[in-house]
């Protein structure tokens, strides 16, 4: 009798082996073994990122200026020549032109392979300070922006004191005026002064003279003001235009 053969002639039924499934802990491992290897991958693209020489600093553009030199700009930055871009924060930036009066905030854009733009905004000058030959440039709240050589230079006007000014009570009274003036009446402006803070006075160019009173509704003595200027030359001429109730102003 055959081997393959059965007593009563049928073949012998095949069977299939089962191999036993990959224990639960392999998969676990090969799965922390992938994540590690991305991580590592990961890690090291950033710390290439982050440190790598290609995007070392080396060219600083400086844009918005005009208190400020650039030269000054790029003397105060330049501790970070060499430093990757990447590392380059806008607050960094900032802390290190903190010293310039003129200059009010910084935003920087990085420009790579090795360039960082520092757009600077600076604060906005209302008038100027008499300083013996000097002329000092002042914001709304009395910082000393930056010093010029000639007063015709500076189309601001001048506010009586002298530097100490600014520690008077009716200073801030004054420079919320001018803060409220537009540009063709502030262009005209030769001085401002003001006995208390309720008589501010402003005198123009052409020997004509604005009595303001006080800074209460500066916004619309502004636009009377302006309106009056606009307005045919008379004759006699006007020698002070009275501002101070802007629904009534007079002329003299």
């Amino acid at each position: 009798m055959s081997l393959l053969e059965k007593p009563d002639g049928a073949l012998p039924v095949g069977k299939v082996l089962d191999f036993p499934a990959p224990r639960r802990s392999h998969r676990l491992r090969n799965v922390i073994l992938a994540v590690t290897a991305a991580a590592l991958v990961l890690g090291g693209v950033v710390a290439y990122v982050v440190f790598s020489p290609a995007l070392a600093l080396r060219t600083v553009v400086v844009e918005g200026n005009t208190l400020v030199s650039t030269e000054e700009i790029h003397a105060a930055l330049a501790p970070l020549s060499g430093t990757s871009l990447t590392q380059i924060s806008p607050d960094r930036v900032r802390g290190m032109l903190e010293d310039k009066a003129p200059i009010e905030d910084v935003r920087i854009a990085a420009e790579p392979p090795s360039t960082l733009v520092v757009t600077v905004q600076e604060r906005i000058p209302v008038a100027v300070l008499q300083n013996g030959a000097d002329v000092v440039l002042i914001d709304a709240e009395g910082r000393q922006l930056a010093r010029v050589a000639d007063r015709a230079q500076v189309k601001l006007p001048l506010i009586d004191g002298g530097t100490n000014a600014v520690n008077s009570e009716v200073f801030s009274s004054i420079t919320a005026v001018l803060a409220e003036l537009p540009v063709s009446v502030l262009s005209r402006l030769n001085s401002a002064s003001a006995a208390s803070v309720d008589s501010i006075r402003l005198s123009l160019t052409g020997d004509q003279r604005i009595f303001w009173g006080s800074s209460e509704r500066s916004a619309e003595k502004a636009e009377v003001l302006e309106a009056m200027l606009a307005m045919p030359a008379s004759d006699p001429p006007v020698k002070e235009f009275d501002v101070s109730t802007p629904d009534r102003p007079v002329t003299r």
